[in-house]
């Protein structure tokens, strides 16, 4: 269990006919700050995204494992963004949260969006990692993206070893941010897994991101073979109040290898010292 996960509140919660394990922190201590809903990618388990959570301290923070995902029990019948973006409503308002400020990274960048676009009065700000606006998205490496499809790298940690920087990208290298997110994960079941690849199939956010009036920041990798750099100049031309913030030489997990370069444009957005409504485009180095 990480230094993070033993701060956590966590509890399972049935809603909306389905039953999640949710993780919060920090929700019960004031704060000025809006707390921060967190959608996590694709079969990762809360365990994998806590450091994130541990790392924004001065404000609340909320995640769940998607059904059949880490704890949560497996889904009895599947479910699409809009299902669970109305249960993740409903979650909110289990623990009287009335606006957040909404993350999702890759799988979890595209319900983020979906949780925008149809609760616009509950999100204040957007941050999308690593994501894409759906259906219309430039594909990355055939390579990277058949090893994603398969459970395997999450049930094999040798698979998982020796394709790691072909899904994840090199800059972690053999360092102990590699092996620290490969001891987190949590194999989901086979029905969570392919419920979740289903759940996206002939989704897009495409059409109504220009009509979304919501600050928000996108991050991505310049080296992403998952979800290519491409895919977030295309998500920052259809957001009219868009950052687009680039990690150079990041792979898919640049949160993780660019932990530090995160976190603060991460800050930056969420505590910005004066708004000033422009859309501009960083470089920041490795």
């Amino acid at each position: 269990m990480t230094d993070a996960m033993t701060t956590a509140d966590i509890s399972m919660e049935k809603v909306g006919g389905r039953t999640l394990r949710v993780a919060r922190w920090r929700l019960d201590k004031p704060s000025d700050n809006a707390p921060i809903l967190f959608f996590n990618g694709i079969g990762a388990n809360i365990e994998a995204v806590a450091p994130l959570a541990g790392a924004l301290s001065d404000r609340g923070f909320i995640m769940f494992d998607m059904p059949g995902v880490g704890k949560s029990p497996d889904p009895l019948v599947p479910y699409n963004p809009a299902t669970m973006t109305w249960i993740t409503a409903q979650l909110l308002d289990r623990f009287g949260l009335d606006e957040v400020d909404v993350m999702g990274i890759s799988w979890g960048g595209a319900m983020a969006q979906h949780f925008a676009l149809q609760y616009p009065g509950r999100t204040k700000r957007l941050v999308l990692v690593a994501t894409s606006a759906g259906m219309l998205m430039m594909p990355g490496n055939p390579a990277a993206l058949t090893k994603m499809a398969n459970p395997r790298r999450y049930l094999d940690a040798k698979f998982m070893a020796q394709h790691f920087e072909t899904l994840y990208g090199g800059a972690l290298g053999d360092s102990s941010g590699k092996g620290g997110h490969m001891a987190r994960l949590t194999p989901p079941s086979p029905r969570g897994y392919t419920y979740q690849l289903i759940a996206m199939l002939g989704w897009s956010s495409a059409p109504a991101l220009p009509f979304m009036k919501k600050d928000t920041l996108i991050l991505m990798g310049d080296e992403d073979q998952i979800v290519p750099l491409l895919n977030g100049k295309f998500l920052n031309m259809l957001i009219p109040n868009s950052e687009l913030v680039v990690m150079e030489g990041g792979g898919h997990l640049f949160l993780l290898s660019h932990k530090e370069e995160s976190i603060a444009a991460i800050r930056t957005f969420l505590d910005p010292p004066e708004s000033t409504g422009s859309v501009v485009e960083h470089k920041r180095a490795a």
